[in-house]
């Protein structure tokens, strides 16, 4: 699993409900990727907006550290940007701790990945 060292995964589209985060054992990075998708919420006012964060799991399924955000692209001032990082990492925490299958989970464990929260198309 050494080969999977970034998930990248772009949300387009709102997704109604949450993921509970511990329903189902994910065996795949896309399936870790949809998950948390199903958590993410766009402020209501992003307008055509952006972020990707940075993050590493445990093999438990839970956060190395907080995420980082690595670029954001969002329109306005620095409190129109800094709440569109905050939905996108309360998002991901929303959905934590992942359920990861033991192959998964040896394989992501301390690994960087990242993946990137967008406002649905206009």
């Amino acid at each position: 699993m050494k080969g999977v060292a970034r998930l990248f995964a772009v949300v387009g589209v709102v997704l109604v409900g949450g993921y509970p985060s511990n329903a189902a054992v994910l065996d795949t990075m896309t399936e870790v990727g949809d998950a948390i998708q199903t958590c993410w919420t766009p402020p209501s006012d992003a307008g055509n907006a952006s972020v990707t964060l940075s993050f590493s799991f445990k093999r438990d399924g839970t956060l190395i550290g907080p995420p980082r955000p690595t670029a954001i692209k969002v329109d306005g001032d620095a409190n129109a940007k800094k709440a569109f990082v905050d939905a996108a990492t309360t998002a991901l925490q929303k959905c934590l701790p992942l359920s990861f299958s033991p192959k998964l989970a040896q394989g992501v464990a301390g690994n960087v990945f990242t993946m990137q929260f967008a406002s649905p198309k206009q």
